[in-house]
């Protein structure tokens, strides 16, 4: 069965849904265990989680059938798989690339550049937010506050955070991923936890021993 679906992109993709979909034995086992945390009749709360698993499982994104499925298995009417899957993003209802951006435009990512890290994506892939690349390698999309202001601005690369970005050190995690090399995840000026980008300003020294113990805190 064919699909589209063009999720504000330029173009609508045509892709096939699959005729049907199954856990693989270890990812059963992982739905049995979200299940179990629920008490007797209460066991679609475990909806997000077995959602998340198929999704995985199904490189990416999440076809009709594993829908269906887990409303089977959670004894729910498809009607309301369907409209939690549409109702968060974390979902993706059509196939997304090997490297699924996400690139955060809220006002902490835009007020340090996030404009110049989705140029730069746009630029280096020929494509658009919402769109995927024909080799199917990138795709690119916008989202609203990643939860990591503090090392603005963010591109989520799958499961992973890319910090301080800007536009060249955007083109060239681009460069690495396409090598199918990605680089170290974090801070790409190699800044810790919350400190200045021009570096610490407090707690630069460890304070003197007392009771003749250290407090290195090596």
């Amino acid at each position: 069965m064919s699909d589209h679906s063009s999720d504000g992109g330029r173009s609508a993709l045509l892709f096939e849904q699959p005729a049907s979909f199954e856990f693989t034995a270890e990812n059963l086992e992982r739905a049995k265990y979200h299940i179990a945390k629920y008490p007797p009749g209460r066991q679609a709360s475990a909806v997000l989680p077995l959602l998340d698993l198929a999704q995985r499982q199904h490189d990416n994104w999440l076809p009709k059938a594993a829908m269906d499925y887990v409303g089977e298995m959670l004894e729910m009417a498809p009607i309301r798989i369907y409209e939690v899957a549409t109702f968060y993003t974390m979902f993706n209802l059509r196939p997304v690339g090997q490297w699924f951006l996400q690139a955060c435009t809220t006002t902490p990512c835009w007020l340090r550049g996030s404009d110049e890290v989705v140029a730069a994506c746009k630029r280096k892939l020929g494509i658009g937010v919402g769109d995927t690349t024909a080799d199917r390698q990138f795709t690119l999309v916008e989202v609203e506050c990643l939860g990591a202001c503090v090392n603005a601005p963010i591109l989520q690369v799958n499961d992973d955070f890319y910090e301080d970005l800007d536009g060249p050190s955007t083109e060239a995690l681009l460069d690495a991923l396409a090598a199918g090399k990605p680089p170290p995840f974090g801070s790409v000026t190699g800044r810790q936890g919350s400190m200045p980008a021009t570096g610490k300003t407090t707690l630069t020294e460890f304070p003197p021993a007392q009771n003749g113990k250290s407090n290195d805190a090596r």
